[in-house]
């Protein structure tokens, strides 16, 4: 049985409201979350039969509300399932129950119990059709939400240190961490982009070393490069046009010079290159944070100071914990004592060491001081891109913040899975120009930024991940950037071919004039605003990828069938179909934009 939630009904049959007029009163100039309010009218239904005592009291559970699968089922549904245990009474019996209690509200035309207890609603199509203006009146902010408002967040990723181009493997989670800091500012958080990095230690040593050797063959004083078994040294090719570089503009004065100052010159033209790289697919950093400045500015000696102060820390051979087989293999290979993180105390399987026996920093001390440092700026979240070989360390810097007392659930990470490039079925490698790896340089121009963009996001960051090259630069619907796009671009034609005949949307007031096929696309558009929680709240922005496609399956039948500039659409309806058109492009350019995508308008 179905209730008509505008007069309290009961009826068999839906009264069609898609042609009742609308007045400009009745049109919303903001965009609602369906799934939120359809709970909150249950929460309420619910408040009111337990009021009435028709329902048991008991403590309301999370209310999830999900768009149908099938339109037969209604646009939006509840299981009343999971009120069973609660209500102790049949599923049906309780969706009957909350239905006959739901208030009234514009947007919703009726509900109705169908199986063993599921609530199926239906949306208002004279206020969906009305959507089309609130859609339109967003604009650029169309999905934006408040749920971070007042609240600041850090996304920290690529952090790759300054010795050599970006290769494929570091650009996935560029291309990722992008799109979570677009997916957190459009869910209202105040977002810092900010890349980590070392510019010292061995690599960069070498780096100079590297450098320094490829000055000497440009000035023809180097007999023969080191060989395959030296290991320290770098054989980009990019190195070789830094050393061009130095001579061309010092001649042979850096002769007597050591590796530093060809550490110097390498890394400020390497950050130069990967600024561009990220640059060309749509990635500025607004901070840059050297990992030596935690050293330099005893930021790691208050850690120490504070975690052996907290008893976190102790010197020892092996860890407290360490099993008779541990301990006896220390001593049998006479290891010297080391600084120990009682990690252990916090959820850790072991201890782990924070300074080795030589007085040596491992990674976790300035991992610890780096996030404590991010914590004290501020932020109320800290996202951390990292590869899946970086996967444990991160709880163990959650453990060492804990015990210096910061919130640690404040540190939030995606680990990022390997990706391989595909052309013909098989694996391939791009270039040997940037020495032993690809770069992202060479996949953008194998295939464009769009297709970098799209393809490095539209899986799950924790799945393994083939880039297949022939989709991504095909120009039909087997490549979902095209097919993406072409929906925009599709609507950016109707309007040229309007404009050039003298045709315009204003005064489409009548927007009830809208059929089925736009309703369905409206409906989808209204989706975004709880795709972009879901990629912000979960720190999974390939939700927007996976929607984005979706929207455009749903748009393209919609062209397919609904003609404007028509001499069988009267005016009237026309102005309204090109006002559909004008909302539609806008719910896919957002889309676009969500994932740094351009939005063509000719293809």
């Amino acid at each position: 049985m179905k209730i008509d939630l505008h007069t309290g009904m009961r009826y068999h049959a839906l009264y069609d409201l898609s042609r009742l007029p609308l007045s400009a009163k009745e049109t919303p100039n903001t965009v609602i979350q369906l799934p939120q309010a359809h709970a909150q009218l249950i929460t309420e239904a619910i408040q009111a039969a337990q009021a009435a005592g028709e329902l048991p009291a008991f403590d309301l559970p999370d209310i999830n509300v999900q768009p149908t699968a099938q339109q037969e089922f209604g646009d939006y549904a509840y299981p009343a399932m999971a009120l069973a245990k609660l209500a102790r009474k049949a599923p049906a019996q309780i969706a009957q129950t909350i239905v006959n209690h739901l208030p009234a509200r514009e947007w919703l035309l009726s509900a109705e119990v169908a199986g063993s207890g599921y609530i199926n609603f239906r949306l208002n199509p004279t206020w969906l059709a009305a959507q089309v203006e609130a859609i339109i009146t967003d604009g650029e902010s169309f999905g934006n939400l408040e749920i971070g408002k007042g609240k600041r967040a850090q996304v920290e990723f690529v952090s790759a240190n300054p010795t050599g181009p970006l290769h494929i493997g570091r650009s996935r989670g560029a291309i990722v961490g992008d799109a979570t800091a677009r997916a957190l500012e459009a869910a209202g958080y105040d977002v810092q982009r900010e890349y980590y990095f070392n510019n010292a230690g061995v690599q960069m040593i070498n780096l100079g070393k590297s450098l320094k050797a490829r000055y000497l063959e440009a000035l023809g004083k180097l007999d023969q490069l080191p060989d395959e078994t030296e290991k320290w040294f770098y054989r980009g090719e990019y190195l070789k046009d830094f050393a061009e570089q130095i001579a061309a503009e010092h001649g042979e004065s850096w002769l007597d010079h050591d590796w530093q100052p060809f550490k110097q010159y390498a890394e400020k033209q390497m950050f130069e290159v990967i600024r561009t790289t990220l640059q060309r697919v749509n990635i500025r950093h607004d901070a840059f944070f050297n990992e030596n400045t935690l050293f330099d500015g005893g930021e790691t000696n208050r850690v120490i100071a504070a975690l052996k102060a907290n008893n976190d820390l102790y010197e020892a051979v092996v860890w407290d914990g360490a099993s008779d087989e541990e301990r006896t293999e220390a001593t049998a290979k006479n290891y010297a004592a080391a600084w120990w993180f009682r990690s252990s105390r916090y959820g850790d399987d072991k201890d782990r060491v924070l300074m080795k026996s030589d007085g040596q920093a491992t990674y976790t001390l300035p991992d610890i001081a780096y996030h404590m440092n991010k914590l004290e700026r501020g932020f109320d979240l800290a996202v951390n891109i990292l590869g899946a070989d970086h996967g444990a360390q991160y709880k163990v810097v959650q453990y060492g913040v804990t015990s210096l007392g910061q919130d640690a659930s404040k540190i939030q990470v995606i680990i990022v899975q390997l990706v391989r490039m595909i052309r013909d079925g098989k694996e391939v490698k791009l270039s040997t120009r940037a020495g032993n790896y690809e770069t992202l340089d060479d996949l953008i121009d194998a295939t464009s930024i769009d297709a970098v963009r799209y393809g490095l996001l539209a899986r799950s960051p924790n799945t393994h991940l083939d880039f297949d090259m022939d989709r991504a630069i095909a120009s039909n619907n087997d490549n979902p950037v095209y097919y993406i796009q072409n929906a925009h671009v599709r609507c950016a034609g109707i309007f040229r071919e309007a404009a050039a005949r003298g045709f315009s949307d204003d005064g489409a007031l009548d927007l009830s004039l809208l059929g089925a096929h736009e309703l369905a696309f409206i409906k989808k558009a209204l989706e975004l605003p709880t795709v972009i929680e879901t990629a912000a709240t979960q720190l999974e922005p390939h939700r927007i990828a996976f929607y984005a496609h979706e929207l455009a399956g749903v748009f393209h039948p919609v062209y397919d069938n609904v003609r404007v500039l028509h001499t069988e659409v009267d005016p009237a309806t026309a102005k309204a179909r090109l006002r559909f058109y004008r909302a539609a492009q806008v719910a896919l350019k957002r889309v676009l934009d969500l994932m740094g995508m351009t939005a063509p308008e000719i293809m």
